[in-house]
């Protein structure tokens, strides 16, 4: 439920529909391979960089509710994704999907997506890949690697043996490596990523993260329950619904709708509803002539006063003074 002004002002000379590939290097990546397919109701624009032979860094821009992908199955490439805004739901050729937000990383090798789709629950996703062709790079590795004796074939196997792939909760050493790239200058980029990639691959082999530090997958039919539960809540926001009620009209137990839907939209249920309320809420207070009133009454809230409570709470400015500075 977080603004996306960033990458709407990144993607405003995008057109809705298309996926806009910018290649930085000579180097051939796998969004270039004859056999790449993307389809997308939004749009989105991915930025390509070379950083090493064998590494490619991908910082992408989304604006979306799913985009499919399609391309050669390929079992010597690892991808590495960090989110920084947004929610992304990968599902994966297995079935599963791994949702993941803001700080969160995943791992997967390029056979596990060959055929797979990424879901938006959000609407909006900024985020940077890290694809490393296991074999290239192997042959091209730097110094201070072979100094450590970094293995990269050792990592692969580590986190993505057996078709296995991970996801892991915000760290503060992965922030530590990730939230400098996002802002740098164009002339920094490069020498930076260079930088972090060795960092991160460091930090990879020393790792090992508990099941309380991994990120659940869930089935897509699960998945899919849980987004005709948000369908259904957020075109009735006049109407309370209880977990139970939920829980019971569509055949799942309570902790399960808790956990999946919290895994998806980032928030708890109440915690997710009350937020997008007060945003609908404030759509209505900048673009139509309806009474605080009246809109209140639209998202749930009998009482005004309650509202105006609730409103402040989240948008940290009253319904009336946001109706003065942002009326349309």
């Amino acid at each position: 439920m977080k603004d996306n002004f960033n990458i709407e002002h990144k993607l405003k000379n995008v057109q809705n529909g298309h996926f806009l590939i910018q290649k930085i290097s000579q180097n051939k990546s796998v969004l270039e391979d004859k056999n790449f397919i993307s389809n997308s109701q939004g749009k989105g624009m991915t930025s390509i960089y070379t950083v090493y032979p064998g590494v490619d860094i991908y910082v992408n821009f989304f604006l979306a509710d799913k985009i499919s992908f399609s391309h050669n199955p390929m079992k010597n490439i690892i991808q590495i994704n960090h989110c920084r805004s947004g929610r992304l739901g990968w599902k994966m050729g297995n079935g599963l999907s791994i949702y993941m937000g803001g700080g969160d990383l995943s791992l997967h090798i390029l056979d596990a997506c060959a055929e797979s789709e990424m879901n938006l629950p959000l609407g909006f996703y900024e985020g940077i890949s890290v694809s490393i062709d296991i074999d290239k790079f192997s042959e091209n590795i730097p110094s201070i690697l072979k100094e450590a004796k970094i293995d990269i074939e050792q990592i692969l196997y580590k986190y993505c043996g057996n078709g296995r792939n991970i996801a892991i909760t915000r760290q503060d050493k992965i922030d530590y490596i990730f939230s400098v790239l996002y802002d740098l200058p164009q002339n920094l980029l490069i020498p930076y990523f260079k930088l972090k990639v060795q960092e991160l691959l460091l930090f990879l082999s020393i790792s090992d993260f508990s099941e309380e530090q991994e990120l659940n997958k869930y089935h897509s039919e699960q998945v899919e329950l849980i987004k005709e539960i948000h369908k259904q809540l957020i075109n009735n926001l006049d109407k309370r619904f209880t977990i139970e009620e939920l829980a019971q009209q569509y055949l799942i137990n309570t902790s399960s709708l808790k956990s999946i839907f919290k895994s998806v939209y980032g928030l708890p249920i109440a915690a997710y509803m009350k937020e997008y309320r007060m945003k609908y809420a404030a759509a209505l207070l900048r673009s139509s002539v309806d009474s605080i009133a009246r809109i209140a009454a639209l998202v749930g809230y009998k009482s005004q006063s309650k509202f105006t409570n609730a409103f402040k709470d989240i948008m940290q400015i009253s319904p009336v003074e946001y109706r003065k500075q942002y009326r349309k």
